[in-house]
């Protein structure tokens, strides 16, 4: 009987050749070697932007029926309020 763990079971290592022969990291360099390469240089990342959609998304789960209660929300959740939260009214 062979279960999870043992002697009898299979496992993949990382660096276990592909379908094509070549390692799976080796490709994966080859292939992003210019992405790589570029953040290397301007050290430059998308990570705030990505946070700040990740925020946005789960404000979004709540719902909200008038988007200026959405908005104060947003603004709020993010920690930056400025008190200026009513909608301008033209003159």
């Amino acid at each position: 009987m062979t279960g999870r763990g043992t002697a009898g079971s299979q496992t993949t290592s990382k660096t276990s050749p592909a379908p094509g022969g070549q390692p799976t990291r080796a490709r994966s360099i080859t292939c992003w070697y210019s992405q790589i390469v570029a953040w290397h240089r301007s050290r430059v990342s998308n990570g705030p932007t990505e946070g700040l959609d990740n925020l946005i998304k789960r404000i979004k789960q709540i719902g909200f029926r008038n988007f200026g209660n959405y908005r104060i929300q947003a603004l709020l959740y993010a920690g930056k309020p400025n008190g200026d939260y009513s909608p301008r009214c033209p003159p």
